[in-house]
């Protein structure tokens, strides 16, 4: 053991065994004045030992230093401070250093960041910052139009057959393009908030996918999107920005803590490990020594591996989350958490990760506008504190919401209207001859003055005649207005790639490595099989009272092995065995089903690849299959009169696995590939069916009843 380590020991040994006074650094805020006081005498060598204490932490090789930090306990008799590696932070904890560093999220959460950001800007260090140019994107879908549309039998027959003749050019292409969104160009800068406003079918969606890297790959796209400067193709944008989707899919089964956790393992840490590196190298240089709370709150968000990392429970505490934590996220069948939860919780699922742009669609859809207020606010803080980049469309935000915000882009009809400070907006629609009222809420009216239909109600130029404006020509207006001029000019000057922060852009495609992606899934599937474990039950059970039934058939009765017809009875009592664990199989159909939205947008958001769920599901089920196995095998064996030879035994143990494994696999291959439950249990029905006629049992080959066909007379 080096000097280091043993400096190490003894301070740990030393003050892990001292109780130490109040100091308001360490002591909850309701201490006793009387304790304080009587407290006072030793002052001076409870400095000795804090000094100590970093003395010892400070000779720590950077690897083991940014590891470990000053923690406060109390078991109940008084404050103890210790020194323990952040990665082992327990529930109990993470929760008391929350409530020191954020006791109220609506009060403490702003200055919580600027804590965090004074001890960043104080060595010097910068925030990776991202911001996101578009230009001259236009986005068109290929659609069948009218009742050519629509998803009868008919239509997707016909889809499916000219979709061959397409490829093979055989027939043109009949679908119709419809365009989405119409040569915008825009600049989303960091720092700053950006609210996305358009009436429905605006084309907003389209265009926070687009931002985000997430397009379809149907659709027809031109123009390009720029990160920093860098094109799409130089970076992984599914690891750079966070797409939240308006649509809750998660697993009812798992609580909320449990959901932002798994998500938390498997978007990893980012670049924040390597910053806290740089800026622990720093302090020591400088001989600063930090706040102790909030050292230990960075070096635990910076270590990876974590099976629950301390960022879930602060992002719980923030998006108003951490009285239901530990609440089945549940969904149509299961009771679980609010609608308006659930949306918060599809919100933390993705900011628990360490992407630096955030695209956030209809985010307060089931939220009360107070909410969503507390929501926004707290992103604001996030974003122009720590440097984020996010656009967030809303619907209808109240007017305090709506003056959280810095930016405005007003999408209509897949054109902008007006992208800037939202300071400018009303006088943009003014020299249009448009006013909002004094008591209408200016998101509603920005939603609405555009529409046809409610455009005449702000028209306020009493000396012309009003006549209605269509979107292109806000569009054309804008380009000429102050604010679209400075955009098109700041546009034309390309960025600067040499000020784009090495951190700022991800390159690799998963945010951990695959060991621990494979372990995290492995761990979520145990957890899952536990939640279920009725179905594992009731399946054994069922196997249990069909082999009781077998057994009855054939108890005290004298078996004869001498005929061929003889084999017959075996073989049939084989062939049930087979077709039991068959139908056994047939509850991985339901379950596998379920789960797939799921599994398809978090392998699309690169969480893991799919070998990595694919895998547990496979390998975890193998005891499963054994215990069933052995019901049927162990059982009914000897009682039903095979042959008494032990090897003979395992073989059928053996083959009946390999069927059991069988079944499993392509029950589950069916719900991939049917991906609804209709459909899914059309198909598995067809599939048994198959399987059971072409077995050789109910109708051999040679039983099979044969035409002889003459040719001539």
């Amino acid at each position: 053991m080096d000097t280091a380590e043993a400096a190490w020991g003894v301070a740990s040994l030393r003050l892990g065994s001292r109780r130490l006074g109040s100091r308001s650094s360490y002591r909850e805020r309701g201490a006793d004045v009387f304790s304080r006081a009587s407290s006072a005498a030793g002052a001076g060598s409870e400095d000795d030992e804090e000094a100590l204490m970093w003395a010892a932490l400070e000779r720590l090789p950077t690897h083991s230093r940014v590891r470990k930090g000053f923690v406060v306990g109390d078991d109940g008799s008084g404050v103890e401070l210790g020194l323990i590696d952040v990665a082992a932070l327990g529930y109990q904890e993470r929760t008391r250093l929350l409530d020191r560093l954020v006791r109220v999220a609506e009060e403490d959460h702003e200055h919580f960041l600027r804590r965090l950001k004074q001890r960043i800007d104080r060595v010097g260090i910068d925030f990776p910052t991202i911001q996101v140019r578009y230009e001259h994107l236009n986005i068109e879908a290929l659609a069948h139009v009218g009742n050519r549309g629509l998803p009868t039998f008919i239509n997707t027959t016909l889809n499916v057959l000219e979709t061959l003749a397409n490829l093979l050019h055989i027939v043109p292409n009949k679908k119709i393009p419809i365009n989405i969104l119409h040569d915008v160009n825009g600049i989303i800068k960091p720092k700053r908030m950006t609210l996305l406003l358009g009436p429905p079918g605006s084309g907003k969606t389209t265009l926070l996918l687009a931002l985000a890297g997430k397009l379809d790959s149907d659709l027809k796209v031109s123009g390009k999107v720029t990160y920093n400067g860098h094109g799409m193709n130089e970076f992984v944008a599914q690891r750079s920005a966070a797409y939240i989707s308006q649509h809750d899919l998660h697993i009812a089964e798992m609580t909320v803590r449990e959901t932002l956790a798994f998500s938390a393992r498997c978007q990893g840490i980012g670049s924040r490990y390597d910053m806290l590196t740089e800026l622990s190298r720093r302090e020591k240089a400088a001989n600063i020594k930090p706040d102790p709370d909030l050292d230990v709150y960075m070096k635990a968000i910076s270590v990876g591996g974590q099976d629950t990392n301390i960022i879930t429970d602060y992002i719980l505490k923030i998006l108003g989350l951490d009285i239901c934590a530990d609440t089945m996220v549940g969904d149509d069948m299961l009771r679980g958490i609010s609608g308006g939860q659930r949306k918060r919780v599809t919100t933390g699922e993705m900011m628990v990760g360490a992407e630096r742009a955030l695209f956030m669609d209809e985010i307060s859809t089931g939220l009360d506008s107070s909410t969503t207020y507390q929501i926004v606010k707290s992103l604001g803080l996030i974003t122009n504190i720590l440097g984020g980049t996010t656009v967030i469309s809303l619907l209808q935000p109240a007017p305090e919401t709506y003056n959280l915000f810095d930016d405005i882009i007003l999408l209509s009809d897949g054109h902008i209207v007006y992208q800037g400070p939202r300071e400018h907006v009303l006088e943009f629609f003014e020299l249009m001859g448009f006013k909002c009222p004094d008591r209408k809420g200016v998101a509603d009216f920005l939603q609405e003055v555009t529409s046809r239909k409610d455009q005449p109600q702000y028209w306020a130029r009493n000396d012309r005649r009003y006549q209605y404006v269509p979107v292109k020509e806000f569009a054309r207006a804008f380009q000429a207005f102050h604010v679209g001029q400075s955009l098109s000019a700041e546009l034309s000057r390309p960025f600067d790639r040499s000020q784009c922060h090495p951190a700022s852009l991800t390159t690799k495609p998963y945010g951990a490595s695959k060991m621990e992606l494979l372990r995290a899934c492995v761990e979520r599937e145990w957890l899952l099989m536990k939640r279920n474990m009725f179905v594992y039950r009731f399946r054994a059970f069922q196997l249990l009272v069909m082999t009781t039934i077998v057994m009855t058939l054939f108890l005290r009765t004298n078996m004869h092995h001498g005929k061929v017809n003889d084999g017959i009875v075996f073989m049939g009592a084989l062939f049930f065995a087979l077709v039991a664990h068959m139908f056994n199989g047939f509850s991985e159909l339901a379950m596998a089903t379920i789960k797939l939205p799921v599994f398809f947008k978090q392998r699309d958001y690169l969480f893991f690849p799919a070998w990595a769920y694919a895998i547990p599901t496979w390998i975890l089920k193998i005891p499963i299959s054994c215990v069933e196995v052995s019901i049927t095998v162990f059982l009914g064996y000897y009682v039903i009169g095979f042959d008494p030879d032990v090897g003979r035994l395992f073989k059928q143990y053996l083959l009946l696995l390999l069927v059991n494994q069988m079944a499993a696999a392509m029950f589950r291959f069916i719900a991939a590939l049917g991906r609804t439950m209709v459909v899914a249990n059309t198909l598995a029905s067809f599939a048994l069916f198959v399987m059971l006629v072409l077995s050789g049992f109910v109708l051999s080959h040679r039983n099979a009843p044969e035409k002889h066909f003459s040719l001539g007379s």
